[in-house]
């Protein structure tokens, strides 16, 4: 592989710590999508369940994954960094290991950035599911076009959806600050200096919502987002401002979340 020989090629970038019962599902996503010229790097983050036997037993099979792995346990930050550092690819997406993909994922956002060139980075809509594999009926639209301002109110961009080229998240690598949302403060970064990101309204990426991530923990995740809009050098009263939109909108999406959950539960149950 040669990103020179390969611009339109695709590093996906998966970080992995202890998540042995969801990297198989992950893996599959991305080795099943429509658009072909892809490698995938695993970098197991010093597991010790069985995550990187697994990625292994993967990697045996299937010549496109590589394995990395961090001797001691580095965070996600210093994983995902690491796999963008180490891509042969000129775009780098980015997928968590208890998240997963349709099979379109990829395809559809090639399309979407071959029209529009000067953006940001592209990312998609996402279904949701909790660790026991219910599914949400809620899905979290996104528009077609976001902006800085708009960002600073709501960050409606996962990680685990987002298209970006690798020269740009090399320019602006994740900072390895566990109490800040180190992702939203790289997408805010580059919309510094791009017009805008653009959104697949599709929910090509399925979100496994869980209490014991970092955003999973509601109110340390509000906490980290305060920091994140003062790691960004927001005044005060900015963030201030801000801040008072994110809660409410954070707010009324994880109730449609977990009300989605509900429903789907008991439709199950009458079944």
């Amino acid at each position: 592989m040669n990103r020179e020989t390969d611009p339109d090629g695709i590093s996906v970038v998966m970080p992995a710590y202890n998540a042995a019962k969801t990297i198989g599902r992950a893996i599959e996503s991305v080795l099943e999508q429509t658009y072909g010229c892809l490698e995938l790097i695993v970098i197991d983050d010093c597991s010790t369940d069985g995550s990187l036997e697994i990625a292994r037993t993967y990697a045996e099979r299937d010549e496109r994954i590589r394995i990395l792995r961090h001797e001691i346990n580095e965070g996600v930050s210093a994983a995902r960094n690491r796999g963008v550092n180490a891509a042969q690819y000129s775009w780098i997406a980015f997928l968590d290991s208890d998240d997963y993909w349709l099979p379109t994922k990829l395809e559809a956002q090639m399309c979407a950035v071959s029209k529009n060139e000067n953006c940001a980075l592209c990312f998609t809509a996402s279904a949701f599911i909790d660790s026991k594999g219910h599914s949400s009926d809620y899905v979290l639209q996104v528009p077609e076009r976001v902006t800085y301002a708009r960002l600073l109110s709501q960050n409606i961009i996962s990680c685990s959806s987002v298209l970006a080229r690798r020269e740009d998240l090399l320019a602006h690598p994740m900072a390895c600050n566990p109490m800040i949302h180190e992702d939203y403060a790289v997408w805010l970064s580059l919309l510094k200096e791009y017009p805008c990101a653009l959104g697949v309204n599709e929910p090509l990426l399925v979100y496994q919502v869980s209490t014991e991530s970092k955003s999973g923990n509601k109110l340390r995740a509000a906490r980290m987002q305060w920091n994140t809009y003062r790691y960004c050098q927001l005044s005060v009263a900015r963030s201030v401002i801000h801040y008072s939109a994110y809660a409410m909108r954070n707010m009324k999406k994880y109730r449609s979340i977990r009300r989605g959950m509900k429903k789907q539960g008991t439709k199950s149950g009458d079944e």
